[in-house]
């Protein structure tokens, strides 16, 4: 493989989950020299572990971050060191070395009551323990790199290498006849590859010098509910899609609250000279092709089912 010196090495925080283990994929695929470090390899917010991963590095894509939205609720101390501190411990490190930092965030940072995609300019105000970890983690980043950090937002993600809704329905309609799934939550279902696509390509345009620091919306283009989601999951798997059934919020009360629309505008990749990332039925479908999800489809296809859910 040909290699992309002009890319330097980049670091990989947070690389043994979903959206990490792909962006190595990525990066290798594209040539350029990557360490990826998890969590059992380094602590985001131990400074000198940190400066020391930093140092001779062109990029560092920040994957790390507490991800149990109802754990944080009980737990927002623990969430915060990890998505605030942690956060704030790499954007010193990268400010001090002068490498550029990606930092994936989420929509849980808005308060999520609009009825128009969230522009990247709109005033955050999340609504749960998860949501104000991570704005602390933005809010670092922001003061400490307000030229060579990146914010990406998130949202809705599901991919090969990590528990996520998308398996989580192949899984079931292998064990139930209907599902019930919430039908009154908006968002935009994102593939972690796509995404992963995506950030690479931002931090390549951010060494170019055509992506200016700032806030982006990593999140597929067009919107669902869940229970759309899941019966665009059923139909591109070969599985009854009427089979999935509507149901409220109000039919799972969970620790922390879900924002209803969590649909976000793309406006900020035209001014990298990039465009946004793909409708979430085109992703769906591509995603659905790896080898992990069409073994669930096989076995829910082939699998007996056993009464319905509530």
């Amino acid at each position: 493989m040909r290699t992309n010196s002009f890319a330097g090495r980049w670091l990989v925080t947070g690389a043994a989950g979903m959206l990490g283990q792909d962006v190595l994929t990525v990066l290798k695929r594209a040539g350029i020299e990557a360490v990826g470090l998890g969590r059992a390899d380094l602590d985001i917010t131990d400074p000198a572990a940190v400066r020391a991963a930093v140092e001779g590095v062109t990029v560092v894509i920040n994957c790390a971050a507490w991800t149990d939205v109802d754990g944080a609720e009980s737990a927002e101390e623990a969430a915060t060191a990890v998505n605030g501190t942690g956060v704030r411990v790499l954007a010193e490190a990268c400010a001090a070395a002068h490498v550029r930092l990606l930092h994936v965030s989420t929509d849980y940072v808005l308060p999520g009551d609009a009825s128009e995609p969230y522009r990247e300019d709109t005033a955050t105000g999340p609504v749960n323990a998860y949501g104000r970890s991570k704005l602390v983690g933005e809010q670092a980043v922001a003061e400490l790199l307000p030229q060579d950090g990146y914010i990406v937002r998130t949202a809705w993600l599901y991919g090969e290498h990590g528990p996520n809704f998308v398996a989580t329905m192949l899984k079931l309609a292998a064990q139930r006849d209907t599902l019930d799934v919430v039908d009154d939550q908006h968002g935009q279902p994102t593939w972690s590859y796509a995404l992963a696509r995506q950030l690479v390509e931002l931090g390549l345009a951010a060494l170019k010098g055509w992506a200016m620091g700032g806030i982006y919306h990593g999140t597929a283009s067009g919107r669902t509910t869940w229970m759309g989601l899941a019966r665009e999951t059923y139909r591109l798997s070969g599985l009854d899609p009427e089979r999935i059934r509507p149901t409220t919020s109000a039919a799972f009360v969970r620790p922390a609250t879900r924002p209803a629309f969590s649909v976000l505008a793309h406006g900020r990749w035209a001014d990298a000279g990039l465009a946004p990332l793909a409708d979430w039925r085109e992703q769906l479908a591509e995603a659905l092709a790896a080898p992990a999800f069409t073994a669930l489809a096989d076995s829910a296809r082939n699998g007996s089912t056993n009464g319905s859910t509530g």
